[in-house]
């Protein structure tokens, strides 16, 4: 090979671990993530607290580029409904992000703790929503991943703001996107059916969001054997590319028909008649007074409680066998390694790749052949809907829809802590 066919690597420059040290007390972890461990963290100086978000290079090229992908999108924005990035630092073995620490409760937290609760209520939720969506829209990004566990109260003052977190899925809209990832339960009919898709996703995330806070249930559900995910899911993103929901009684009998008229317009089958974020802001549920004011507190607290609170024990079943199945590659490699397993070992997992999945962000591993589709509203083959996003690998992606309060979070550790154990 000619030499002038040879490059030269330029040398990172890294951060040394004491440099984290030397400014900040990071305490113990309070959630695990399959891409990340998160600490709070204190400023030595001002002694502020602030969200730590700590990346393993040697978790592999997924985990790498989240990381990388998560530090590029937040070092774009500005919002006040976005929690900010404060600090960043790359060491040999780590990437470490600090961000502002949301000190409120989750919406639903909040929901069930008022003595009142409304349509306006809800309207000043989406309304910030949507600001920040719109902010991000007006930048090409995509969240991807807009579902009310990433919706929380910045502190616990009576009007305090709505901020929304984790942006590892987030991604710049260069021409339209085409890697399917996201929650199951808030996936539009688009990334189900593989199409191409961007800006409008989030838009429909936000009107399932919407459905949610308005009546306790989801608009996309399945009745099938609650051990069996893969027809769970099948069934369930055969519905969202029919855009087969109903706004049923009795739940939905005291709403206004503003605000069914909202939820149907952000939640259009077709991305090119849905609502902009900006034109929703501009809708007469959010900026017109048409939001009513009746206490729909009694019915929504029902249903959160019937059903999110009866799914709290099969998401942490559900996350422990995921987690199980993602962790099995690397125990694989251990017991390779050791002097038990010989030869009889399987075939260790390139540490660079893990299992392959759909929920991760671009640069993942690659997605199933396409099956073309009839686009919108058209029916699929049976096979079609559940590759799309069939592997629920991150350990966010596989929640139901939403929780009603903070539990969601110790059944999440629980089942992190069951399937987490590192070679």
């Amino acid at each position: 090979m000619p030499f002038g066919c040879l490059t030269i690597r330029e040398k990172r420059e890294y951060n040394n671990p004491s440099d984290v040290t030397d400014k900040y007390d990071l305490g113990q972890i309070v959630k695990s993530e399959e891409f990340c461990e998160i600490f709070r963290a204190k400023d030595k100086t001002t002694m502020k607290m602030y969200t730590c978000k700590k990346f393993l290079k040697k978790d592999g090229r997924k985990v790498r580029k989240a990381a990388k992908n998560e530090i590029l999108i937040l070092k774009m924005v500005k919002h006040p409904n976005i929690l900010q990035l404060v600090d960043v630092f790359e060491t040999k073995k780590e990437y470490f992000l600090f961000l502002e620490l949301a000190t409120g409760r989750e919406v639903f937290d909040w929901i069930l703790d008022q003595g009142y609760y409304s349509e306006r209520d809800t309207s000043n939720v989406i309304r910030q929503v949507l600001e920040a969506v719109a902010y991000l829209h007006s930048l090409h990004i995509v969240h991807r991943n807009l579902k009310l566990e990433n919706l929380v109260y910045y502190n616990r003052l009576k009007h305090s703001k709505i901020v929304i977190s984790d942006f590892h899925l987030a991604k710049l809209e260069n021409g339209l996107i085409k890697d399917p990832c996201g929650t199951p339960e808030y996936l539009a009919p688009e990334v189900v059916g593989r199409q191409r898709y961007g800006r409008p996703v989030d838009c429909w995330a936000t009107g399932v969001i919407m459905y949610i806070l308005l009546s306790g249930n989801p608009p996309f559900y399945d009745e099938s054997d609650e051990d069996d995910y893969e027809n769970h899911d099948k069934n369930l993103f055969r519905k969202i590319l029919a855009g087969d929901y109903e706004f049923d009684s009795p739940y939905w009998d005291e709403i206004s028909d503003s605000a069914k008229s909202l939820v149907a317009r952000l939640m259009e089958v077709d991305q090119d008649q849905r609502l902009t974020a900006q034109e929703a802001i501009n809708h007469e549920w959010i900026s017109g007074g048409a939001a009513s004011d009746k206490n729909i507190k009694e019915n929504v607290c029902a249903q959160i409680e019937k059903n999110f609170a009866r799914a709290k024990w099969k998401k942490a079943v559900r996350v422990t066998t995921i987690m199980k199945r993602l962790r099995a590659p690397e125990q694989s490699d251990s017991r390779s390694n050791s002097p038990a397993a010989g030869a009889t070992a399987p075939p260790p997992a390139d540490a660079s790749s893990p299992p392959s999945t759909t929920t991760v962000p671009e640069g993942g591993a690659p997605a199933p052949a396409e099956t073309p589709t009839g686009g919108g509203a058209s029916q699929p083959p049976p096979e079609a809907a559940a590759p799309a996003v069939e592997p629920q690998a991150d350990v966010q992606q596989v929640e139901p829809a939403s929780r009603c309060n903070g539990e969601s979070s110790a059944a999440l550790c629980a089942a992190t802590e069951t399937g987490n154990e590192q070679g």
